[in-house]
C-alpha cells in the first residue's frame, strides 16, 4: 500500500513539474539575474544539492540564505498548484519540485522530518491585488551560502534574501508602475499551520514594525509552543499601512507607492525573548550596513568555516558534494542567544549565557554519529557550546537530557538518550570546558528514572527485565529501544571510568551488555521478546516499520524507521561481543555484505528497502564493520561505493533526509578516509575519494591528508602511515589526529 501511496504522490510531482514547465517556457524572465555570491569556498557549494528527488526520502534541505549556525535561514516556501499541501515533502519550507512561493520566512528545520518554524512571511505584492502563491521557474533562481534570488512573474519582481545571525535581509525590485507593497504574515508557520498569539504594531515616527507570535509547529507544539518575536525596518518610506487580524490570522501590509525600477530592502530581526531584544540583534547586527554588505559579511563568515578543510581533487563534482555537505553539517545546531546575552531556557524564562553561545535545535538521535564528532575535531567551539547548552537544558527542563532539543523544549521525537554519546565522546576527546559532573548526574538520572520530560522512555521495564519486552501494553520499539539504551549506559560507562567512579563503570558497563538479551541466537537477528523470555513468532527481516504500519498483523513495530535487517548491526559499543553472536567473523563478514548488496538500486529510492541504506542513522556505520571482522578491503570498496553511489550533485543528491547535516557529515569524513566510532575517541580507517587535504584542527593545528595514487579504480589501502609511523589495526585516535601532521594513505588496485 505505501508503494501505490508514494507512486501515485510521485505522478503528482511529475505532473506539477511538467505544468510548470509549460507555464516557465512563456514566463517572463528578467533579463540577467544576479550572480549567486561567491567566495573562495562557497563558489563550490550548491545549495539545491537535497532539495528534491523523490518525497519523503529526499534531502529535505533549503536553499535559504543564512550564515553558520544562526538563526535565521531565510528562504522560499513552496506549494504546490493553489496552495495545496501535501505533508512531508517539504518540512524545511522548499521542495525543488514544486512550481508555487507562497512567501519567504525566517527559519526552518535543515533536514528533518519535522515541520516547524516558518514564522514571519513576508509575500511581496502589486496594485491592489491580495498576496497570493507565485509561480515562479527555476531558470529564474539562485542561490549560494548566504544568498537567495528568484524571480516572480506575477508581480513583476526580483526577491533576494541574504542573513545575519539574527537578521534577514530582504530586496525587492520591481519592474511595474502598480503599487509595491511587501506583506508580513506575523502567523505563518511550517505546512498549512497557523501560529497563534499573532500581535503587530507600526510606529508612523519611527517606522519600526514590532510584533510576534506563539509558534505552534509539529516540536514546538509538543512544549505549549514557542515564543517568537520580530522589529523590522525598511530603507522606503511606507506610503501607507494596513494591520490586518481576524483573530486567528495576524499580518501587516505595507505599501510603498510606485517603484518601477527601484529597490525596497526590508531588515527582520528575529529574538525568542522579546520584540525589544529583535529590535536590538537588528540594529547590532546591521545598523549602517545594506543589502550588499550584509550579503558579502555572508560569504566572509560562511569562507571562513569552509577553510576548515581544503581539499585537493580533479573531480569536480566530488568538490562540489564535499563543500556542500560541509555546509550543511554547519547549518544548525541554531544560536539561540540575542546579541545581549539573552536566550529563552526550557522554563520559558529568559537568562543570560555566561560564557558561551546557548544553542538549540540539535537532531541528537542522528548528529551524535557524525556531525558532533567533526565539530570536536574542526569547531570545538561549536561543540563546547552544545554541550553547555545540554547541561542548561536538563537542569531548567526538569532533569533529563534532551533527545532532540528545539527552540526551547523538549521535542520528544526519538527514542533513547544520544545526548550521552555526544557528552561521553567529546569529554573523551579532551573537551572539559562544561560541568561534566552536571552532565554526569543528568545521563544517570535518565538511565534510572521512569519520569522523563524528554517522553516515556520504558526505562523502567529495561532495568526490571533487563531489554524491553514486547507484550506489554503501550510498548512500541522494543528492541530498537533496548539496543539504544545499552549503547548510550556504555556512554555513562565510559565517562564514569574517565571521571575515576569505577563502581558506576562497572554497574553501567553490565548494562551495557542487555543488547545481548534480544538476540535470537536461532535467527541471528535482534527479535522482540515477551516478558516471559519467549521471541516472538511473527519475525520477518525483510518488513520495515513503514511497511508495518498498514499491516493487519505488525511484524517491525519492535524497530523503529527500518527492519531488523537495519538494526542487526546495532551494537557500536560492543563491536566484537556482537560478532561473536554471528558464531564466527566469516558468517558476520557473509551476512554484512548481503546486507550491502541488497541497498536499493537508485539513489532516494521511493522504497529504500531492507538493505543498506545510509538516509537513514540506525544502519549509516555498517560498511566499516567489515574492518572489526578482518576484512578491511571490504570497508574500502563499500565506502568507496557508497561515496559515488549515494551521494551526488543534482537535487536528489543526498540518499534520504538530511537529518540536521548527518548524512552530508558522513560522506565529509569517508571523503577524507576516517570516519568516528561514535560514543569513543576512535576513528575507523576508511578509503579516501580526494587526492589531498588539509584540516585546520579545533587546536590550530593543521592535519594533512594525502591519497598516493588515489582514483577510481585505486580504491584499496596498502597502507596508510601518520607522521610516518604505520597504523596498524582498523582505528586512529582522536589525540592523534589533533597532533596534527600527515596521514598518508597508499592506494592500489587490488587489495592485498
Amino acid at each position: 500500500m505505501w508503494k501505490i501511496i508514494r507512486i501515485f504522490v510521485s505522478v503528482f510531482v511529475a505532473f506539477e513539474t511538467l505544468f510548470t514547465g509549460i507555464i516557465g517556457g512563456v514566463m517572463p524572465k528578467i533579463a540577467d539575474m544576479p550572480e549567486a555570491a561567491t567566495g573562495e569556498y562557497t563558489q563550490y557549494v550548491d545549495p539545491f544539492i537535497g532539495t528534491g528527488g523523490t518525497p519523503w526520502t529526499c534531502g529535505m534541505v533549503s536553499p535559504a540564505a543564512t550564515v553558520p549556525f544562526g538563526a535565521v535561514r531565510l528562504g522560499p516556501d513552496t506549494s504546490f498548484i493553489g496552495d495545496v499541501y501535501i505533508t512531508k515533502m517539504n518540512t524545511s519550507g522548499y521542495y525543488y519540485e514544486q512550481a508555487h512561493i507562497r512567501g519567504f520566512s525566517h527559519s526552518r528545520l535543515s533536514g528533518t522530518g519535522a515541520e516547524d518554524y516558518c514564522h514571519f512571511r513576508v509575500t511581496p505584492a502589486v496594485g491592489d491585488n491580495e498576496p497570493t502563491v507565485m509561480t515562479y521557474s527555476h531558470s529564474s533562481e539562485t542561490a549560494s551560502p548566504g544568498y537567495y534570488a528568484v524571480y516572480l512573474p506575477a508581480v513583476g519582481c526580483l526577491a533576494e534574501m541574504t542573513a545575519d545571525i539574527h537578521t534577514g535581509i530582504h530586496r525587492y525590485t520591481f519592474d511595474t508602475d502598480k503599487d509595491a507593497r511587501l506583506y508580513i504574515d506575523v502567523t505563518s508557520a511550517s505546512a498549512n499551520k497557523t501560529s497563534k498569539d499573532g500581535k503587530v504594531s507600526y510606529n508612523e515616527e519611527t517606522g519600526i514594525i514590532m510584533g510576534g507570535c506563539i509558534i505552534d509547529g509539529q516540536f514546538s507544539g509538543r512544549f505549549d509552543g514557542l515564543p517568537a518575536y520580530f522589529a523590522a525596518v525598511t530603507n522606503k518610506p511606507v506610503k501607507s499601512c494596513k494591520i490586518k487580524d481576524n483573530g486567528e490570522k495576524v499580518g501587516i501590509d505595507l505599501n510603498f507607492g510606485s517603484l518601477k525600477n527601484e529597490s525596497v530592502e526590508l531588515k527582520i530581526g528575529i529574538s525568542y525573548v522579546s520584540a525589544e531584544n529583535a529590535l536590538l540583534n537588528l540594529k547590532s547586527e546591521t545598523d549602517g550596513l545594506g543589502f550588499d554588505d550584509v550579503k558579502e559579511n555572508a560569504v566572509k563568515a560562511w569562507d571562513e568555516r569552509l577553510s576548515s578543510i581544503k581539499i585537493d581533487t580533479d573531480d569536480k563534482e566530488i568538490k562540489t558534494v564535499f563543500y556542500t555537505a560541509l555546509y550543511h553539517a554547519m547549518i544548525m545546531p541554531t544560536d539561540f542567544t540575542d546579541v545581549n546575552g539573552e536566550y529563552l531556557g526550557f522554563d520559558k524564562q529568559a537568562y543570560k549565557a555566561d560564557g558561551y553561545t546557548y544553542r538549540t535545535d540539535m537532531s541528537l538521535w542522528d548528529t551524535c554519529r557524525t556531525t558532533h564528532p567533526l565539530y570536536t575535531l574542526i569547531a570545538q567551539d561549536i561543540q563546547t557550546d552544545c554541550l553547555n547548552s545540554l547541561v542548561d537544558m536538563a537542569q531548567k527542563g526538569g532533569g533529563n537530557l534532551p533527545r532532540w532539543p528545539m527552540g526551547a523544549g523538549y521535542s520528544s521525537s526519538m527514542f533513547g538518550d544520544s545526548a550521552n554519546i555526544v557528552i561521553a565522546e567529546s569529554y573523551l576527546k579532551g573537551i572539559t570546558d562544561f560541568d561534566v559532573e552536571a552532565a554526569y548526574e543528568a545521563m544517570k538520572y535518565s538511565s534510572e528514572n521512569a519520569t522523563n520530560k524528554a517522553g516515556r522512555n520504558f526505562i523502567e521495564l529495561y532495568n526490571q527485565y533487563r531489554y524491553i519486552p514486547n507484550d506489554i501494553e503501550g510498548v512500541n520499539k522494543s528492541v530498537a529501544r533496548t539496543l539504544e539504551y545499552a549503547w548510550e549506559d556504555a556512554a555513562i560507562a565510559s565517562l564514569a571510568k574517565a571521571l575515576g567512579k569505577d563502581e558506576d563503570a562497572k554497574k553501567y558497563t553490565e548494562k551495557s551488555m542487555y543488547y545481548k538479551n534480544v538476540f535470537n541466537p536461532e535467527t541471528k537477528y535482534f527479535q522482540a521478546r515477551n516478558a516471559d523470555g519467549t521471541f516472538v513468532w511473527n519475525f520477518s527481516p525483510y518488513i520495515t516499520e513503514f511497511y508495518d504500519a498498514v499491516m493487519i498483523k505488525k511484524f517491525a513495530n519492535c524497530y523503529s524507521e527500518g527492519s531488523a535487517r537495519h538494526w542487526r548491526w546495532a551494537a557500536q559499543h560492543d563491536i566484537e561481543g556482537m560478532i561473536e553472536l554471528f558464531g564466527s567473523e566469516e558468517y558476520f563478514v557473509s551476512e554484512l555484505e548481503d546486507f550491502m548488496k541488497d541497498a536499493s538500486l537508485t539513489r532516494a529510492a521511493v522504497d529504500p528497502g531492507h538493505g543498506y541504506w545510509i538516509g537513514n542513522q540506525h544502519d549509516i556505520h555498517t560498511p566499516y564493520l567489515f574492518s572489526n571482522a578482518g576484512r578491511p578491503d571490504l570497508t574500502q570498496k563499500w565506502v568507496r561505493w557508497t561515496l559515488k553511489n549515494r551521494f551526488s550533485d543534482d537535487i536528489n543528491g543526498l540518499d534520504g533526509n538530511d537529518d540536521g547535516g548527518t548524512t552530508s557529515t558522513w560522506y565529509v569524513f569517508s571523503a577524507l578516509g576516517f570516519y568516528p566510532l561514535a560514543g569513543t575517541d576512535k576513528y575507523w580507517i576508511g578509503s579516501p575519494n580526494i587526492d589531498s587535504a588539509e584540516i585546520v584542527l579545533s587546536n590550530g593545528k593543521t592535519l594533512k591528508i594525502t591519497a598516493n595514487n588515489q582514483s577510481d579504480k585505486n580504491i584499496y589501502v596498502s597502507s596508510v602511515t601518520l607522521n610516518g609511523e604505520e597504523l596498524d589495526g582498523c582505528y586512529v585516535t582522536h589525540s592523534q589526529l589533533m597532533n596534527g601532521g600527515e596521514l598518508v594513505f597508499n592506494m592500489s588496485r587490488t587489495a592485498e
